[in-house]
């Protein structure tokens, strides 16, 4: 079992930043696929970045491309994720998730995650 811990949620202003963090516990996490997802009211859960097992590339969604980055330390067992020039639109629970030696293929995919954390709020006013 992996347990997954996110912090770093918050209300900003538009144009603001956050840096949000998620401490995997269990297993080694250098052979673990990392992502985060988002969930808005009446919305389906979407990806938003994700990095690969073992030191593996990095992914995106559109959305997140040139304002979202994401990072592991991996002797720290953590995965960030910062978020540059946020917009109203970015405002949603805010998911951690991990998946065992996922190829780099499936990484977009939340059904392909097993391990969730509980999510952290991020809101963001105009």
């Amino acid at each position: 079992q992996v347990q997954l811990v996110e912090s770093g949620g918050g209300s900003v202003q538009a144009g603001g930043s956050l840096r949000l963090s998620c401490v995997a516990s269990g297993r080694t996490f250098s052979n673990y696929a990392m992502g985060w997802f988002r969930q808005a009211p009446g919305k389906e859960r979407g990806f938003v970045a994700a990095v690969g097992w073992s030191g593996g590339r990095a992914s995106y969604a559109d959305s997140a491309k040139g304002r979202f980055t994401i990072s592991r330390d991996n002797a720290k067992n953590t995965v960030y994720l910062q978020m540059n020039s946020l917009k109203p639109e970015d405002t949603a629970a805010y998911y951690c998730a991990a998946s065992a030696l996922l190829p780099s293929a499936f990484l977009a995919m939340p059904e392909k995650y097993n391990f969730w954390g509980q999510g952290t709020q991020v809101i963001v006013s105009s």
